[in-house]
């Protein structure tokens, strides 16, 4: 450092401060002091323990150094160029006279060193140029006089996520400061302010309204903004000379200010609206992303505050920040983001929109915003909609309509699904009603599985058949689903509503009330149902692991569960649904299965600290009891977040443990000759089935059926056994086992890699 001074030691470390040669004629008379000051800004993360200060370049600058007494000193005008305060360089833009400074101080030796370093400075978000900080006069608002009140009225106000209130925006007003609303532009709205222009003879005037102007300048201005109302100028009246005038200042408003006005400025309030703004002020509801803390939010409350004594809303949704592919902030400028346009002809609105509610953004997080969401949306959701409504249409076409709304029924998968779609209305209404956007969102596709994949799969027969009931339930649920999802999913729901039901739109139609609901929501039959689909899917996982086909039939079914009395009435369901011949329900769960008792050591040890370790030994050694929901180690009954319960089948092979440890469900995985026969058939109906489909046959179509199993007498014997069962499956009038090859033959493939050809043809009723 140019000749640097020891001036002492803190902490063992010397304190240096530097001769000053001033460039600025303030310290002429002193031009070798120098000051050290101490400034929290500073650590030595930062790379250095010494910078320079500029207090009119700098918020932290400005504040350290008036704190010690030295004045703001700005040497540079509104075009970033030094003014002649500093002789050497005026009129050279800041940036630009970097060169020749560094020049200067090398002729004059007083450079160690020279290097570039790099690191992050503050540059305009729309064109990329660096930006100076310069110390400008302005015009505040006085927030810390109101602050102590918006932090009360911030407790009135319902924040969705609630850890808003007390946290972002919460600590944003514990910082509060005087808000400066004035800016050195052009266009804007510029600030009612006239001045003197002879400070011998000070006067403001602050206007309020256009009687307040014409009053006192003889004129009615129709145009408010620059420069037609600065050619409003009076003498000003504390001048008895008459030649001081009162000119608006320059300065126009923060837009932001703008923004904050809104509630009233949109309808002219005071002037106009008296009774519609004061019935409708505080709004119900706004949104906007998390950085809004800081703006929109943060405006709309401090002038809410200061004009009414109340908050600007009642309820605010804060989502998360929307980020490309380039992990920066979705910008049109940087068009970081899938073409919306290609999206909407690929994927569709619906599903962008879906991608969007149902995403973390919604619950305060960021999101990358890309079409993997978004295809998602179409293959989860959309489709399943498209899927319910075709189904319905196909059989409930044979019928001679799409069926009625029905509010009863006397099937039990009826019962079931009119029971879920309440349940769907009702939980919707609710979290509609609270915000949770993304919680209504899972509400509906958890419904959509319970619908396709459980519901209409199970009731497939009956549609065949032309069972009225099964078709009004379904009209009547998927008429539910499209008005319950209209917000939802807008588009989708408005063509399946408008092709379902004859109306103009479901956009039109009220929010389903609950005497148009099902009137029994029956909470046992669905949780049940809703139990046996769990033992349905923990058989189905056992299959899947083991590479068993759904198709192949098995001996037996074990359930173990305390609540297994519960299933009893639905064990031919599950009988049916998980392809056994039998299905044995038992209470005895620690026959099937053993607890496993896992300790949570980062919520457990603080609590008892070095104990922990006798704890997690006393579980390995299993010196531990569980008695209803307590569980005992070593004396010590836990909290429920100190630890966890997993229920391990002792046979993980052909076992597998309920959702939330309620049991264990168990297969025989024996496969004799007879069952193997039969998981042959019902491959063969699938096969023919995808056959039908693909000759584009109807599904009422009957057809002549010819089977080719080459040369495996097992298959061949197993068409023999099952020739009834696989004509009915595939509505084939005749079933012919083939001697040759059948020409052109569709195949079909089988469990085992082995195939079988099949050749269909359509045949009279």
């Amino acid at each position: 450092l140019a000749n640097a001074t020891r001036t002492g030691t803190v902490k063992g470390r010397d304190l240096v401060g530097l001769r000053y040669t001033p460039l600025f004629p303030y310290f002429a008379d002193t031009p070798n002091a120098f000051v050290v000051l101490a400034g929290d800004f500073v650590t030595t993360e930062d790379g250095t323990g010494i910078v320079h200060m500029a207090p009119g370049f700098g918020e932290d600058d400005q504040r350290v150094c008036e704190a010690a007494g030295i004045p703001v000193v700005v040497p540079v005008d509104e075009k970033g160029e030094f003014t002649n305060e500093v002789p050497d360089y005026a009129g050279v833009q800041v940036f630009r006279a970097n060169g020749d400074i560094l020049r200067d101080l090398k002729e004059r030796g007083v450079v160690v060193r020279h290097d570039s370093y790099v690191h992050s400075y503050p540059h305009c978000w729309r064109t990329d140029t660096p930006l100076i900080y310069k110390a400008v006069s302005s015009w505040f608002v006085k927030v810390t006089a109101i602050k102590d009140r918006m932090l009360e009225l911030n407790q009135r106000i319902t924040w969705v996520p609630e850890h808003v209130r007390d946290g972002s925006f919460g600590k944003w007003l514990e910082g509060a400061r005087d808000w400066s609303i004035s800016r050195n532009r052009f266009w804007g709205s510029p600030l009612p302010i006239w001045k003197s222009d002879d400070p011998e003879f000070p006067r403001i005037d602050v206007y309020g309204s256009l009687d307040e102007l014409e009053r006192d300048f003889g004129a009615r201005p129709d145009d408010l903004h620059r420069p037609a109302i600065d050619e409003l100028v009076r003498p000003n009246p504390d001048d008895p000379t008459g030649r001081s005038m009162m000119r608006r200042i320059p300065d126009v408003l923060d837009c932001w200010f703008e923004s904050g006005s809104m509630p009233f400025a949109q309808v002219h309030y005071p002037f106009e609206n008296t009774d519609w703004f004061e019935s409708h002020f505080p709004g119900d509801f706004i949104v906007e992303y998390i950085g809004q803390t800081r703006g929109w939010f943060y405006t709309l409350h401090v002038l809410a505050t200061a004009l009414f004594d109340t908050p600007a809303f009642e309820t605010c949704l804060v989502h998360g920040i929307l980020v490309g592919d380039d992990g920066q902030k979705l910008s049109k400028r940087l068009g970081n983001y899938p073409d919306p346009v290609d999206v909407f002809d690929t994927v569709g609105s619906d599903a962008m929109r879906w991608a969007l509610l149902s995403s973390s953004v919604l619950r305060g997080g960021d999101m990358q915003v890309d079409r993997r969401p978004m295809e998602e949306a179409v293959r989860q959701v959309l489709m399943p909609i498209w899927n319910a409504w075709y189904f319905l249409s196909l059989y409930a076409n044979a019928g001679g309509g799409h069926g009625r709304l029905i509010t009863q029924a006397d099937h039990v998968l009826d019962r079931y699904a009119l029971a879920k779609v309440r349940q769907l209305a009702d939980d919707v209404t609710t979290r509609l009603g609270t915000n949770d956007l993304s919680g209504a969102c899972g509400a509906v596709l958890g419904f959509l599985d319970s619908l396709n994949n459980w519901y209409i799969r199970r009731s497939r027969d009956r549609f065949w058949s032309g069972d009225t009931d099964a078709v009004n339930t379904l009209h009547t649920v998927l008429a539910i689903l499209c008005r319950v999802a209209a917000p939802l999913l807008p588009f989708t729901t408005e063509a399946v509503y408008r092709e379902l039901t004859g109306a103009e739109s479901v956009h039109l139609e009220s929010w389903p009330s609950s005497d148009e609901l099902p009137v029994d929501a029956d909470v046992e039959l669905v949780a049940a149902m809703d139990a046996t689909r769990e033992v349905c899917s923990a058989a189905s996982s056992i299959r899947k692991a083991r590479g068993l086909a759904t198709r192949q039939p098995l001996a037996r079914l074990t359930v173990a569960s305390p609540s297994a009395g519960s299933l009893a009435a639905y064990a031919e369901l599950i009988q049916d649904e998980a392809n056994v011949k039998h299905v044995e329900l038992t209470t005895d769960v620690a026959g099937a299965g053993e607890f496993v008792l896992q300790i949570v050591p980062a919520v457990l040890g603080p609590r008892v600290g070095r104990d922990v370790q006798g704890i997690i030994g006393a579980v390995k050694a299993g010196d531990w009891t569980r008695s209803g929901d307590d569980v005992v180690v070593a004396g010590r009954t836990l909290e429920a977040d100190e630890y966890k319960l997993r229920l391990v089948p002792r046979d993980e092979t052909s076992s597998a443990a309920l959702p939330g440890n309620t049991g264990v469900v168990a297969l025989d995985l024996t496969i004799t000759p007879e069952l193997a026969a039969e998981g042959t058939a019902r491959a063969i109906v699938r096969g023919v089935n995808e056959a039908r489909r693909k000759e584009g046959l109807h599904v009422s179509d009957r057809i002549h059926l010819v089977l080719d199993p080459e040369h495996h007498a097992d298959v061949r014997a197993a068409i023999e056994r099952h020739k009834q069962y696989i004509g009915d499956e595939t509505l084939a009038v005749d079933v012919v086992i083939a001697d040759t090859r059948v020409a052109d033959g569709h195949r079909l493939e089988l469990a085992d890699g082995r195939a079988v050809y099949a050749g269909l043809s359509a045949r009279p009723a």
